[in-house]
């Protein structure tokens, strides 16, 4: 394989991606490629990951059980501070039960490769994350996909299956920033023959978690809760099963102890709310000027505001163009979205306020005139 001639085909498309060395803390003010920039692309949105309290509980943690867990959770790398942190995870969401896993995709590869033996079919969300796609692919079974957001087009679908099988969605669409609405989702399903599944990695933290009864729920604590890992909760019977046959569970390093006594930290954070005020305020001041600015952006009322401007080329100058005037925001291009849907991703954190938004959101306007 001539792997110089694929790189310079993919780089003529406008679809390289080039990784940019942050030299800062990650926040909303960071120095990244020796330039001082405001950050609007990342998904801390609660502004934890630099957070004093989380920071300390860390070290904390680093001095009670040292760096790394040494081994999987199913040899000696199961401490007593992940077992507290499934624990508290649970009670949080109402669940009998949350399994640690090592990152979201890492986690909803672990729940495909559980039930490989036990499902004949799969639905998915058009727009679900990559990890949900490729989960449907390790077990062997045909991605089907019903219309994003849809549920007309999932009860149709829905019709036509046999057997016992899995509703898989996003909560928040990681591209679009728009909802899932999983009570009418739920309404729909044939219990006794389907399982729901929801991703909630973009909506943990942020909004008040909807778990219908007898699901399966997967969220991140690299997002909102400022850390890295992931979990998956649900029944009694669903997670111990998860730690017999998951094996990206089974055959994985358990994640630093010191890890999971940040999280707790970053757990009762959440809970205060006062980082998700900040949060919301900020949203709503956003999306405020974008339409006194007469900005199209899509909609959303979370974290994450798209703006689709069609072709890589022009989102590719777009993004580089307010690099150089001091913010940082994504340029998002296919395969990560449709053809010809190219957009700028702009996420907003906590800690950012009304005047970067302001300011961020005339330079959108200049560079786009």
């Amino acid at each position: 394989m001539n792997f110089s001639e694929k790189i310079s085909a993919i780089e003529q498309n406008d679809l390289l991606r080039i990784r940019k060395i942050a030299q800062s803390a990650q926040n909303t003010e960071m120095l990244i490629d020796g330039k001082k920039i405001i950050n609007f692309c990342s998904n801390d949105y609660l502004s934890l990951a630099d957070h004093p309290q989380v920071k300390e509980a860390l070290i904390d943690g680093i001095n009670r059980f040292g760096t790394g867990s040494g081994a999987s959770h199913l040899v000696s790398g199961h401490s007593e501070a992940h077992h507290q942190l499934e624990e508290q995870l649970a009670e949080h969401l109402g669940q009998q039960r949350a399994l640690l896993f090592s990152s979201g995709y890492s986690a909803n590869l672990g729940v495909f490769s559980a039930l490989r033996d036990d499902i004949e079919w799969t639905l998915q969300d058009k727009l679900n994350h990559a990890s949900l796609i490729d989960g449907n692919r390790l077990i062997g079974l045909p991605v089907k996909r019903y219309l994003h957001n849809n549920i007309g087009s999932l009860e149709t679908k829905l019709k036509k299956q046999n057997g016992k099988g899995l509703v898989v969605t996003d909560h928040v669409f990681s591209m679009d920033g728009d909802q899932a609405d999983l009570d009418q989702i739920d309404a729909i399903i044939d219990k006794p023959n389907t399982l729901l599944m929801q991703d909630d990695a973009h909506g943990f933290g942020v909004f008040e978690p909807n778990i219908p009864h007898q699901s399966i729920y997967m969220a991140t604590l690299g997002k909102a809760a400022g850390l890295m890992g992931a979990f998956v909760s649900g029944e009694e019977d669903f997670i111990e099963f998860l730690i017999q046959k998951s094996r990206p569970y089974i055959y994985t390093t358990a994640i630093s102890p010191a890890i999971c006594v940040a999280a707790v930290k970053s757990l009762e954070l959440i809970k205060k709310g006062e980082q998700k005020e900040k949060l919301f305020s900020n949203i709503s001041y956003f999306r405020s000027c974008a339409d006194s600015l007469k900005l199209e952006f899509e909609p959303s009322h979370s974290g994450i505001q798209p703006l689709v401007v069609g072709s890589s080329d022009k989102a590719l100058n777009y993004s580089s163009r307010l690099f150089q005037a001091g913010f940082f925001v994504s340029a998002i291009r296919p395969p990560t979205v449709p053809p010809n849907t190219a957009r700028l991703r702009f996420t907003l954190s906590a800690n950012h306020n009304f005047q970067q938004i302001e300011s961020l959101l005339q330079n959108v306007k200049d560079v786009m005139a």
